[in-house]
């Protein structure tokens, strides 16, 4: 599939069937989200990929207002939940090359962890939407974070920044609303050019 109609496909998939994807399809997600960019090269993330349908009932309680509002998520063969591993990063950048010796985490302007691998998931997103499938980004709420954690044994220095489903999108996947149109923000409302509020 061409990039551009890539980009132009991506939305959040809510409805799913119960169809099974390969493993080779699934190994293509994983193994794209390594190629998102990481400062310092550092690759702070890591990935709790569940394929095996015992695995994924353990984690939807972990979720239960997405289990409730759409539950046709749960049809879903993929459920990955990706991790920031901030010590890696204060880690790698009190190495020589880098010179932070105190660790300081005040030091980074915004948390790179959670943002490189934001970027790892949106990987995972375009390339489900590359195999002709359909994929969603879905928080955890603070207060199911610890007993998530306690249940898939995720290390207290990991932390989740949400789920990822990727799978056969449903053919009755409602359309998206004229409301959705109206709310999109175009170019010429977000791009200043030069100068803040010079948008020519």
């Amino acid at each position: 599939m061409e990039f551009s109609e890539v980009i132009r496909r991506r939305r959040m998939v809510r409805h799913y069937t119960d169809q099974p994807l390969s493993p080779e399809v699934v190994e293509r997600v994983l193994s794209h989200a390594l190629r998102a960019p990481s400062a310092g090269f550092t690759q702070g993330w890591a990935f709790l990929a569940l394929t095996e349908p015992a695995d994924r009932a353990r984690f939807w309680p972990f979720v239960p207002t997405r289990a409730e509002q759409t539950p046709t998520m749960l049809d879903a063969p993929l459920v990955v939940v990706p991790l920031a591993h901030k010590n890696a990063y204060l880690e790698r950048y009190a190495e020589p090359d880098k010179g932070w010796e105190d660790r300081a985490e005040a030091r980074w302007p915004a948390p790179y962890w959670h943002i490189d691998t934001g970027m790892a998931a949106l990987m995972m997103l375009l390339t489900a939407v590359d195999e002709g499938l359909g994929a969603c980004f879905f928080g955890i709420a603070p207060e199911h974070l610890e007993p998530f954690r306690a249940e898939f044994g995720i290390p207290g220095d990991y932390a989740p920044i949400g789920g990822i489903t990727v799978g056969h999108r449903s053919p009755d996947v409602p359309p998206h609303t004229a409301r959705v149109a109206e709310r999109r923000r175009g170019v010429a409302d977000v791009v200043h050019r030069g100068h803040w509020g010079s948008r020519g």
